[in-house]
């Protein structure tokens, strides 16, 4: 809150923060007279500064805490999830979240090596679990494992579900809903979304008559998503696996 209003300061009143949820964009939309909207951007993931700071607990390379809130007011920490789930639901949440195909040794690990304090305490486990010969060449070893606890600790998924249909409910028509993605999770659920909403029938494809009664509310704008330009990625690398979808509603 405080760095966004630094950061917004020299727009003076025509910005308004708040400190809220994606799932309560429509109350804070609605009570901040907002509502109905031009314009939604949607900016999923984490922040630089987030990922940079290790008492967050958000990366591997560092010693921190495991915590991975994005919300510091919350009371699920990542330290919770990993020191007192069952084997069975450490395996779903990697599998799921993570899309980890180690998901069960992990898990296994994780419960042998309880309890676990540490982001390096975490990595550490993972790198024992799977072995040397089938590390990924493109990414840390970790990075999967962190992901879905990190989705579990926010649900995140969740949020952006419930996000996208009160953004739909505050669009005026004609006016347009953006989102960022930065993985393939996030992606694939605003891609269904936007089809589901850009068609007047969702009925199963052989059944003969409709009978869903949906009609279609949205318009797409972006078939494929915006990815970040060269010039773009030299300026940011972060911004690699960025994905831009729009769609317009009518």
């Amino acid at each position: 809150m405080q760095a966004a209003r630094g950061t917004l300061e020299p727009f003076g009143d025509s910005v308004t923060v708040v400190h809220g949820r994606f799932s309560e964009l429509g109350a804070i939309a609605m009570g901040n007279g907002f509502s109905p909207a031009d314009m939604i951007l949607f900016d999923f993931g984490l922040s630089s500064t987030q990922i940079d700071d290790p008492g967050r607990g958000f990366s591997f390379r560092d010693e921190g805490p495991l915590d991975m809130r994005m919300d510091p007011t919350t009371e699920l920490t990542a330290a919770k999830v990993v020191n007192t789930s069952d084997p069975a639901e450490l395996e779903r949440i990697l599998r799921q979240y993570g899309e980890e195909r180690w998901a069960r040794r992990i898990a296994e690990f994780i419960v042998a090596r309880r309890p676990l304090r540490t982001t390096r305490d975490l990595a550490k486990a993972v790198e024992a679990a799977i072995p040397r010969r089938a590390w990924p060449r493109d990414i840390n070893v970790s990075t999967r494992t962190f992901q879905g606890i990190r989705i579990a600790v926010n649900d995140e998924l969740g949020e952006i579900e419930n996000g996208l249909g009160a953004a739909l409910s505050t669009l005026k028509p004609g006016g347009r809903m953006a989102t960022i993605s930065f993985h393939s999770l996030e992606d694939r659920l605003v891609k269904s979304f936007f089809n589901v909403e850009s068609k007047d029938c969702i009925c199963p494809p052989q059944q003969p008559v409709c009978t869903c009664g949906h009609r279609a509310t949205l318009r797409i704008i972006t078939r494929h998503p915006v990815r970040p330009s060269e010039k773009e990625l030299a300026a940011n690398p972060r911004a690699r696996s960025a994905r831009l979808r729009v769609a317009e509603r009518l």
